[in-house]
């Protein structure tokens, strides 16, 4: 299996090589959710749309923690694999594992016990309370395999293989769209059955890294990362902490920003079901433009762990300025979509009653022209904050999450009253403000301070 070594060569074609599958991966596991929601809305109305709309901070809540624990995980993985440390990255590996196991168990049980006092506290409608509780509660419980799939494609990417990832979330978002239409369309299961599609999606995108995991011989085999030997499978204590240390903050500032989301959506919640569902049709597009972003920050936090582990500061920031300028230009292109293309995509998950469309038309049409407008600022906060915790720190990127709840919901609480129901879409820009600021002054000092050790 493909590996890729980070610490030689040109950071702007290293980090635009290692990107662009998983930009193409994270597109595939959109469609998860884009597919659902589409489906949803021309199969079942504005109301069904709403109700995913309502359920959609709280899923972020959980799978967000999922995906920055276990992110956190792999950046010590991606550290010992720069410095060439075999036996670092066995237990690295195996410490991973152990704790993905514990809180697995841990968070789907909270996660059911939390469900439907969350959903009363956000002032969800009553009419659309079944549908959001019955999709939340089957999506809860399928945390053991949102986990056991973020951490193989995590461990993947901490090695510099991003192809498999995209690989497994190529044929498991097709499998996902197929039995959306079979679910949704055939068996009319309503908005169970596009929850149902979206967990046997998953499992199988985990099932295809497992499969891909153990033919390279990365845990299988005397020279696996993993040896099956009493000594490298029970846990390390150093290194679980050091993993703890990396990777609960990272799942908390995850958590911090879905507080501010659920802040937000009780908001929202209080404008109707009309509005919900405009706004949720935005926040569709919204996702997948999103995903260049992210997929940057993954490279851009290998790229960083790696060049920390070969001890090459000189590399870290000339790999930053060129991320930096690729999303930057990134941006601006997705700006481009959203403005030009934003009514006819809106049009594909609105439907039904014609005047309660076209106003959700206009309400998510208004929201995405305020997002094009400051685009390139997502895309510099995602990457200065990877390379900050690719560095080894996650607790500067988290307080950039902390400036982010309270720019977002002072805007959501504030705003309305003074320039009406559109003042919570500039939340949003105020957050990626506020973070930005954070983050730049971060990175500086980080870097100052790893320079001198």
């Amino acid at each position: 299996m493909q590996t890729r070594d980070m610490t030689s060569g040109p950071p702007a074609r290293l980090i635009l090589q290692f990107a662009l599958p998983l930009m193409l991966g994270n597109v595939f596991q959109q469609f998860y959710t884009f597919v659902d929601t589409m489906v949803v809305g021309q199969a079942l109305g504005v109301g069904a749309l709403a109700a995913l709309g309502a359920s959609e901070w709280l899923t972020f809540l959980m799978f967000g923690l999922v995906q920055g624990v276990v992110q956190g995980f792999s950046v010590v993985i991606a550290q010992r694999f720069g410095a060439n440390d075999e036996e670092g990255m066995k237990k690295a590996v195996s410490g991973a594992i152990f704790l993905s196991l514990g809180m697995a168990a841990a968070f789907t049980v909270l996660g059911q016990l939390m469900l439907r006092p969350v959903l009363v506290l956000l002032h969800t409608p009553e009419e659309i309370m079944g549908l959001s509780l019955g999709y939340l509660r089957i999506l809860y419980g399928s945390l053991p395999v949102a986990f056991a799939y973020n951490l193989l494609a995590a461990i993947l990417r901490a090695v510099g293989n991003s192809k498999t990832p995209l690989q497994a979330m190529t044929i498991s978002s097709f499998c996902n769209i197929v039995l959306d239409i079979l679910f949704v369309f055939g068996f009319h299961l309503g908005i169970p059955g596009a929850a149902f599609a979206t967990v046997l999606s998953q499992v199988l995108a985990a099932l295809f890294c497992f499969i891909k995991l153990q033919g390279s011989g990365l845990l299988s085999g005397e020279q696996s990362l993993l040896s099956l030997n009493q000594e490298t499978c029970r846990p390390d204590r150093t290194m679980l902490k050091e993993q703890l240390k990396l990777g609960l903050p990272m799942g908390l500032q995850n958590m911090i920003t879905a507080l501010g989301g659920l802040i937000v959506q009780s908001v929202i919640n209080g404008f109707g079901v009309v509005f919900i569902a405009g706004y949720t049709a935005a926040n569709k597009l919204y996702g997948l433009l999103e995903i260049a972003a992210s997929s940057y920050g993954y490279a851009m936090s290998t790229y960083a762990g790696q060049n920390l582990g070969a001890a090459r500061f000189d590399r870290i920031g000339r790999g930053l300025k060129a991320a930096g300028l690729i999303g930057t230009a990134t941006a601006l292109i997705m700006s481009a979509v959203m403005i030009l293309f934003g009514r006819p995509v809106l049009g594909c998950f609105l439907t039904g009653d014609g005047a309660a469309a076209a106003a959700a038309m206009e309400i998510g049409y208004h929201f995405l022209q305020v997002l094009a407008l400051f685009f390139p600022l997502l895309y510099i906060l995602y990457i200065i904050r990877s390379c900050i915790q690719g560095l080894g720190n996650s607790v500067l990127p988290m307080v950039s999450s902390i400036a982010q709840l309270v720019m977002r919901t002072g805007c959501a609480l504030l705003l309305p009253p003074l320039i009406g129901q559109s003042g919570v879409f500039y939340g949003e820009v105020c957050a990626w403000i506020g973070a930005d600021l954070i983050l730049a002054c971060s990175y500086f000092y980080w870097m100052e301070r790893l320079r001198r050790l």
